[in-house]
């Protein structure tokens, strides 16, 4: 198999030299050159790159957006209220009497703070969102390339064998 010459192949179906090519389209053509898959897990990419506080956000984005939680979370207000409302007045140890203002202190601190967690998480799933679609755009892009280049040995396959039977047919009419 001879080498693909990655300049020859960018001019003609690219329309463009490689040096004015993006990075992308340069990653595509080497690839194609070396004749060497492209594609890669979105996912294990962003995980690679991600810290501590970016699992942190995911988790906490997860287990904050889930029917358990919302459960556990009313039982646990419910809990609350009963508690402080029933049993402990009646023993005269209520800690947050009716209007439950340290519950809802309770309440706006893990609003405030729950919230731009679960925003982080959010971004860095819109990272790996345009990861994805780079890398999908990158085999896309090959697999044009791809099928651009077998059209052209196609046509030259068929050119070829124009060209031989046009010179038997040529050969035959010389004959007679």
């Amino acid at each position: 198999m001879r080498p693909i010459d990655i300049a020859e192949v960018s001019k003609r179906l690219l329309g463009s030299a490689p040096e004015n090519l993006g990075h992308h389209e340069k990653r595509v053509l080497e690839h194609v050159s070396k004749r060497t898959p492209i594609s890669r897990d979105a996912g294990l990419l962003a995980e690679e790159d991600a810290t501590v506080g970016d699992r942190l956000a995911d988790r906490v984005a997860e287990v904050g957006g889930s029917w358990g939680f919302i459960i556990a979370f009313a039982v646990i207000l419910f809990g609350w209220m009963l508690l402080n409302s029933g049993i402990l007045k009646e023993l005269g140890l209520a800690f947050d009497p009716y209007p439950y203002i340290f519950l809802n202190l309770m309440l706006s601190t893990l609003a405030a703070i729950q919230a731009p967690v679960i925003m982080m998480s959010q971004n860095r799933q819109a990272d790996k969102d345009r990861l994805a679609a780079r890398l999908d755009y990158e085999v896309n892009l090959r697999a044009e390339l791809e099928i651009l280049r077998l059209h052209e040995k196609l046509d030259m396959a068929v050119i070829d064998t124009l060209h031989r039977l046009e010179t038997e047919v040529a050969a035959l009419r010389a004959q007679r």
